[in-house]
């Protein structure tokens, strides 16, 4: 018996969606990790309250698909869907529980004991961070991060080193302003309760019981190699070999993040697989120069063991972040289908790496680097298996010039097709994407791979016998190459795009039409591509914001319609700057708010007065910590129509519309102000409306 079900499927065109089901038989296997990261995305915006909702939903399509027999098929795959959505949700939420540590109530000043877990040296920013475990001594989160001058710092600072220190604490910072980077949420994920400064004098208690041997060997090499090099190619070598990027200066990593090549200072797959494919070439060409070793032993075997082996200990040299160990998994997985013989690289195996990644880390899906990283290995091979790519790319029988444009014609091609793909995640998280990173990639992916690895390699080694001063000649002018085609790029005219902070949906829309074009291959893939124009079309319309307010209220923007920038603190900080300029889309350099028109301040408040949205907006901004008569300044507040200010205001102040004071903000968070949108009447955005159900958040709260 059915329960009735018979009747309602009836109703169902079954057939079709059978046949196309099993027309696009080999590619639902892909979207397990789909539905694996729609847990993760569901949790990430409903939070822990939906836990029985997504256990109890879940288990219903479970069951309702053990009872429709006509579409069998179709309902065995929305179990295995909702399974996998569930794990995708438990997995997040279980990696919440368990590493989430509550932060710091509030700013903290004192001595304390702590065990050192991790140090990096900053040079770029002449500091040292440490990690400390505290034990919940004095009151203290379990474990918090520190930052201390280079002079303050002894070599016997060391992992598993017990120090005694005085420091300034403070919880993890949230987001500024709405769309701004979330400090709090990785601190959250890293177990972190609180960061800050080293007052004072650093004293070992005790020292660590055993000798730290990577990190030693990792930082030796960094300053090895800095030492036989510039500081600007020097930086960026060191960061290839052993992944510390602290000492490549503010300016060199933002030419290479407005040219598209900030992905060769982050160890992950180009870096892995250079070293994989190096190692796999070499051992292969020695085996096979000895004819009884290679007829009696699997030579693709060894060498894939022996690349293994080497892209293991790469990783654990470099850090094991884990973009790195993503990158590993990806290359050991590319390894074993060599040596069973197998296509090395399927979209199947990045399936495999990415629901493994997710379910291990599934925090990380939420960053930057997954996305990337998975999208373009995913852009490549969608693009290499289409019938006109192979077509195009298949080996014939013509001259090297032929074949060497033929080549340079398939790198354009790719790596505007990955341009494509990876500008909206760009522009989503970083509210920016370089335009000319396909052709600067077409000069800097093979220099990287063929030229300065490689030599960076021989360098290393042949400083054993005192030798290596050819090799670091080669690597120094390559990166000095490389170094001055991003800063070449960076400066082209319309180089970079910067877009205010667009709606999530657009993103989402984005996502799964990429995902629809880029699994299925009948023609009900290209449903994906209207799926895709809709979320391009909402990013690119995506409104500017009028005003930005930072959660503390110190800092006001005001943002111009000919791309202008004010601030009203002449001395934020460069953060401060930066973010409230990537968050507004704006290129140039703020300004300060005396020199916005019709702007009138003083040492106390500034009125501010703008056209938006078909009327005049006034408001004012204290900008000062000495008090002002009550009634003075009720008076005031009842004359504009938003006021800002970094301290509490009595209730007597009833500006027209809002009052941003800290009592306020304190619930908010930052604030973004649209005064003149298209389609929608003037509103306010804050940090906090769509982040209250995050347990970092409800943990601060």
């Amino acid at each position: 018996m059915k329960f009735g079900v018979e009747k309602w499927t009836a109703l169902w065109p079954h057939d079709a969606i059978a046949n196309w089901v099993d027309s696009e038989s080999g590619q639902w296997p892909l979207w397990v990790p789909v539905c694996i990261g729609a847990g993760i995305v569901t949790w990430e915006y409903c939070g822990n309250g939906a836990l029985w909702a997504v256990i109890l939903s879940c288990g219903l399509l479970c069951v309702t698909g053990h009872f429709c027999g006509k579409i069998s098929v179709l309902m065995a795959m929305v179990k295995i869907a909702a399974l996998c959505f569930a794990a995708g949700f438990l997995a997040i939420f279980i990696r919440s529980e368990m590493t989430g540590a509550p932060p710091l109530e509030k700013m903290w000043i004192g001595e304390f004991y702590g065990r050192i877990t991790k140090v990096e040296h900053i040079a770029a920013r002449d500091i040292v961070r440490f990690e400390l475990e505290t034990g919940g001594h004095a009151g203290l989160p379990g474990k918090v991060r520190v930052n201390l001058d280079p002079d303050k710092f002894h070599p016997q600072f060391t992992s598993g080193a017990v120090i005694l220190l005085r420091a300034r604490l403070v919880p993890p910072a949230g987001p500024s302003v709405p769309g701004g980077y979330d400090f709090a949420r990785r601190a959250w994920f890293d177990g972190l309760g609180a960061s800050g400064t080293v007052l004072g004098e650093v004293r070992l208690y005790k020292a660590s019981p055993s000798k730290p041997l990577l990190s030693s060997v990792r930082r030796d090499l960094s300053l090895h190699i800095r030492s036989k090099m510039p500081p600007e190619s020097g930086s960026i070598a060191a960061a290839l070999a052993t992944g510390d990027r602290g000492a490549i200066s503010d300016d060199d990593a933002e030419a290479m993040r407005n040219s598209g090549m900030a992905h060769l200072l982050s160890i992950s797959g180009l870096h892995v697989t250079a070293v994989v494919g190096a190692i796999f070439l070499i051992i292969s060409r020695i085996l096979a120069l000895f004819p009884p070793l290679a007829l009696r032993f699997p030579v693709p075997l060894i060498a894939a063991g022996l690349a293994a082996l080497g892209a293991i200990g790469y990783t654990l040299l470099t850090g094991s972040e884990v973009p790195t160990i993503r990158s590993c998994i990806a290359a050991l997985m590319v390894l074993a289908a060599l040596a069973m013989g197998r296509d090395a690289l399927t979209l199947r195996l990045v399936v495999f790496g990415a629901s493994l990644i997710m379910l291990l880390w599934p925090e990380s899906l939420a960053g930057p680097s997954f996305q990337l990283s998975f999208a373009a290995v995913s852009t490549i091979i969608v693009l290499h298996e289409s019938k006109w790519m192979r077509r195009f790319a298949s080996s014939r029988e013509e001259g090297m010039v032929r074949k060497m444009l033929r080549g340079t014609v398939i790198l354009l091609i790719t790596g505007a097709a990955i341009e494509l793909i990876l500008a909206p995640i760009a522009i989503f998280h970083f509210h920016k994407s370089g335009l000319y990173g396909a052709l600067a990639n077409v000069i800097a992916i093979p220099l990287t791979t063929f030229v300065v690895m490689p030599f960076e390699a021989l360098a290393l080694i042949f400083d054993l016998a005192g030798l290596g001063a050819p090799f670091w000649w080669v690597t120094d002018i390559s990166l000095t190459a490389i170094l001055l085609l991003a800063h070449g790029v960076s400066n082209a005219p319309g180089a970079v795009s910067m877009l205010p902070v667009m709606p999530d949906w657009a993103f989402g829309f984005m996502v799964v039409g990429a995902l629809w074009f880029g699994i299925f291959r009948k023609r009900t893939r290209y449903l994906g591509v209207p799926a895709f124009l809709i979320g391009l079309a909402a990013m690119v319309s995506a409104p500017y914001p009028d005003i930005l307010v930072t959660g503390d209220g110190k800092h006001l923007a005001v943002v111009d319609r000919d791309g202008r920038l004010a601030l009203l603190r002449d001395r934020a900080g460069e953060y401060v700057r930066d973010t409230l300029r990537e968050n507004a889309g704006v290129k140039a350099d703020p300004v300060p708010i005396a020199d916005w028109p019709g702007a009138k301040c003083s040492p106390d408040a500034c009125i501010i007065s703008i056209d938006r949205g078909g009327r005049r907006w006034n408001i004012m901004a204290l900008r000062s910590r000495y008090y002002i008569p009550s009634m003075e300044l009720a008076a005031a507040c009842k004359r504009v129509d938003i006021v800002v200010s970094d301290r509490w205001l009595p209730r007597s102040c009833k500006p027209r519309w809002l009052r941003a004071d800290r009592e306020t903000l304190a619930h908010t968070g930052g604030l973004t102000f649209y005064l003149s949108g298209k389609f929608t009447a003037a509103h306010v955005e804050s940090v906090t409306a769509n982040g209250r159900h995050h347990p970092w958040v409800e943990a601060a709260r």
